[in-house]
């Protein structure tokens, strides 16, 4: 039995009769007849009582026909879902992301995305950088906005950049360098310094290493957090100061004092991270999107 066949029955069912259901099928009347005589007799079931004039259903008929008519329509809808998902229009993606890196983007990109194509579900995942390095090789995110990492780091997978932010320090506003309109590296080196754990964040440690290189020593980390979070609340406290990037004070609010690091050392990049394979065409309409916004 073929999904033809029910169609076959489902019209002849509903016009009563063979050669108006055969005209409506484009069909010619004689194999349309056939084809329903085979179908009752794969069913082995009388599915029409034949009067002199039209056709009727009998009592198995009437159940038969509510039923093909369901599997018919389950049929249409999973052909147009698939279409759907093939077009881009519909679907799910996951995407991991940084909420200190991406605060001043991301909420714009899911915003055009999202108007763009309404019928596609984007879920956001809270990562550390190795965290969505995994998800993105597992296959569990299909992409990451993360900080430029090392070529080796990066094997397999593709970066774009989209961003590029001016270093900063995080203090709390009662803090001595709060007042300053710039601050020096040297300024750092005597306070107590706050970072990402090493664990979760090596390129950060990389990055802070490269940074107090010209000074001859490696950073003094003091404390180390798992999250922007933890982080904002220990520099709030009072325990020390962050290194960051330019628009942090986005995530602290007047919390924090956000100042820039002069003479200016090199800027943090920021992009868009996915596997070097055929992607789905919703995950290719939302890199689109975020080179944009």
């Amino acid at each position: 039995m073929e999904l033809r066949h029910l169609r076959y029955f489902i019209a002849v069912a509903e016009e009563q009769n063979v050669t108006r259901a055969a005209a409506r099928l484009h069909l010619s009347q004689p194999p349309l007849s056939r084809q329903i005589r085979d179908l009752e007799e794969e069913l082995d079931v009388a599915l029409f009582v034949h009067g002199a004039r039209a056709l009727r259903l009998t009592e198995a008929g009437r159940v038969f026909l509510t039923e093909a008519r369901a599997v018919v329509q389950r049929a249409e809808e999973a052909v147009q879902t698939v279409k759907a998902v093939a077009n881009g229009q519909s679907g799910e993606i996951h995407v991991g992301y940084a909420p200190s890196l991406t605060v001043e983007w991301l909420p714009r990109t899911l915003r055009l995305f999202q108007e763009a194509n309404p019928g596609v579900r984007v879920q956001l995942h809270d990562l550390s950088t190795q965290e969505m390095l995994r998800g993105l090789r597992d296959g569990k995110l299909q992409v990451a906005l993360l900080i430029q990492l090392s070529a080796r780091v990066l094997t397999g997978i593709r970066f774009e950049e989209l961003h590029r932010y001016a270093v900063c320090v995080a203090v709390h506003p009662a803090h001595p360098l709060a007042r300053a309109r710039r601050v020096g590296l040297e300024q750092i080196d005597g306070e107590r310094l706050i970072a990402y754990t090493l664990a979760d964040y090596p390129e950060y440690h990389s990055w802070l290493s490269d940074l107090f290189a010209p000074l001859g020593h490696p950073p003094k980390i003091a404390e180390e957090h798992d999250s922007s979070t933890s982080l904002i609340a220990s520099v709030e406290a009072g325990r020390g100061v962050a290194l960051v990037q330019e628009g942090f004070d986005c995530l602290t609010g007047p919390r924090l004092k956000v100042r820039p690091l002069r003479p200016a050392p090199a800027p943090l990049v920021v992009g868009i991270a996915y596997r070097k394979e055929p992607l789905s065409p919703a995950t290719e309409k939302f890199i689109a999107v975020a080179r944009l916004a």
